[in-house]
């Protein structure tokens, strides 16, 4: 996620103070973590190991989807593995994006699980391997695309009104 989500967006219920902010570095390791599982689901192919793994991946999207990607397990882990390592984040950012981003993770991967379970197995590894270039852009480069989709999205907002 990019600086530019810091400053772009309005406050909850028209207020201008930003929202209260999450480190932008545990994202990018829960997106690590997740293209690393994403990729083995590509490997496997359209098979029922594949679709298994990519339903555990799916619901691990839920939680970030609903609460934030604070809430998610790989969020635990940066919380309990990595950012006691790590010094304080050089800004906040809005958490909005990010929690986007879990929905249209979750979203994608879901599709893939569905498609799966009624026998089109062929979209298992297809719906994680778009999954995978969104988590490993954000993981290698941090570029959220969920989160410039959140932008884009409230930008269109505001020129409508």
């Amino acid at each position: 996620m990019t600086r530019s989500h810091r400053t772009d967006l309005e406050a909850p219920h028209g207020t201008t103070a930003e929202p209260a902010g999450i480190d932008p570095r545990g994202p990018r390791v829960g997106a690590g973590i997740t293209a690393a599982m994403l990729a083995v689901v590509v490997l496997l192919g359209p098979t029922t190991p594949a679709l298994v793994l990519l339903a555990v991946v799916a619901l691990s999207f839920l939680p970030g989807a609903v609460w934030g990607p604070h809430a998610t397990w790989q969020g635990w882990l940066f919380r309990v593995l990595v950012r006691p390592r790590l010094g304080s984040p050089e800004h906040l950012e809005d958490p909005r994006p990010p929690r986007f981003a879990q929905l249209v993770g979750l979203v994608v991967t879901g599709a893939g699980v569905v498609l799966g379970l009624v026998g089109v197995m062929a979209a298992v590894p297809w719906a994680a391997g778009v999954a995978f270039l969104a988590a490993a852009l954000n993981a290698t480069v941090g570029l959220c695309l969920g989160c410039e989709l959140y932008v884009i999205g409230r930008r269109l907002r505001r020129a409508r009104a």
